[in-house]
């Protein structure tokens, strides 16, 4: 069975800009297929479109993992995690 992450980052808005995302996902832990990623601070973007790009793209487990920036301007996991299907 595909597995789909979503991860939700939280206090990222003021450092978007100045903090790669997609770098900081990679030196994370998780283990899925696919992984989409939402910014807390994102008003186009959130947590129903990317359930929908995994579910398209064939994922049959999807969870959603909550992150946040540290004053490192890393991304540190908080240990919450929410089954959305599968």
């Amino acid at each position: 069975m595909k597995t789909g992450v979503i991860l939700y980052v939280t206090g990222a808005g003021e450092i978007e800009n100045s903090v790669d995302i997609l770098k900081a996902v990679g030196g994370l832990s998780i283990k899925a297929d696919r992984v989409e990623t939402v910014l807390g601070s994102s008003a186009c973007f959130d947590v129903m479109d990317a359930w929908w790009r995994l579910t398209v793209k064939g994922m049959k487990k999807v969870e959603c993992m909550f992150a946040e920036v540290t004053a490192n301007r890393e991304l540190r996991l908080t240990g919450r995690t929410l089954r959305l299907c599968g």
